[in-house]
């Protein structure tokens, strides 16, 4: 197998388990932009939120390795793993959670959702493989028209900002960037060490950011109110630690750019779990462009 290309293997094909993993590990993704909101009203900053997430993440995992490798078997090794802690970590999440200071949350929604159109790019201008199957390309810009029908609910205003549509941009190319190394890194390491690295140079990362802040929120106050420490835990430890490493099993499994092509469901479960949990209704256009969605996942995986 191409350690970068990840084609499919004959199980892969015939085993749907690893695509209804991924389905519910973007499901679970999808429903973290609620979570933050949350705390972002209880009155912690978004490198707070970073901070917390992770270092619980980095627990669970440290607490659940066995046995504990602590470096990798290389230094290229150990500065690609590295790479995936600041790409998959750091500046993913601090770069869309700032854009949102400067742009509208359509934007940010749909640019982040172009991951999978970067993910057949970088892969044909930097691999130098071939280009992707028709039904594979139609697939993913079908989905993406979806994605775009579900963002703007009918009513198209993108007002351009450059500071934060740049910002989304940079947040998309680098977890499309995380995806590939990860890919890499799989086909030598297993899944819980490549977590445990992305978790650990995460954190590290993450340090100028809070120096930048001036300071960290300890606030007994705020992190002891059940719908703070609750909902931590379920970015630190569901959507994170458990996610990120079930994300690693199935890049070892599935193809990169069909993996790649989940990463449309976000927006739409995410805004659909919103209108749901603030009793709003689904209407005809939020349905027609998940069916879109749907399709184009469809087309692509086959």
């Amino acid at each position: 197998m191409n350690k970068l290309t990840g084609r499919f293997s004959s199980d892969t094909r015939s085993n749907p388990m690893f695509h209804v993993l991924a389905l519910v590990i973007v499901a679970i993704w999808g429903i973290t932009f609620i979570s933050t909101k949350i705390l972002l009203k209880s009155g912690l900053s978004p490198s707070d939120i970073l901070f917390y997430r992770f270092i619980l993440a980095y627990i669970g995992i440290c607490l659940c390795s066995r046995p504990f490798k602590l470096f990798a078997y290389s230094l290229k090794d150990e500065f690609l793993c590295f790479s995936i802690g600041l790409l998959g970590g750091t500046l993913y999440f601090i770069t869309e959670n700032t854009a949102l200071k400067y742009t509208m949350v359509s934007n940010v929604a749909l640019i982040c959702s172009t991951t999978p159109l970067l993910t057949m790019l970088i892969q044909y201008l930097l691999i130098k493989q071939t280009l992707p199957s028709g039904k594979v390309l139609t697939g993913s810009i079908l989905a993406f028209a979806g994605v775009g029908a579900v963002i703007f609910n009918g009513k198209f205003v993108l007002n351009l900002n450059p500071a934060g549509d740049l910002l989304c941009l940079a947040s998309a190319l680098s977890w499309t960037l995380y995806t590939l190394v990860s890919k890499y890194l799989t086909d030598k390491y297993p899944a819980m060490f490549i977590v445990r690295k992305t978790f650990f140079y995460g954190l590290l990362t993450l340090i100028p950011f809070l120096a930048i802040q001036g300071s960290l929120t300890t606030s007994p106050r705020i992190l002891l109110q059940p719908e703070v420490w609750s909902q931590l835990l379920f970015l630190g430890i569901v959507a994170s630690f458990l996610c990120f490493m079930l994300w690693n099993v199935c890049l070892r499994k599935l193809n990169t750019i069909v993996l790649s092509n989940y990463i449309y469901l976000i927006p739409v479960i995410s805004i659909s779990a919103s209108n749901l949990i603030l009793g709003e209704s689904l209407n005809a256009v939020i349905i027609a462009g998940t069916i879109l969605v749907i399709a184009g996942m469809y087309f692509a995986g086959k």
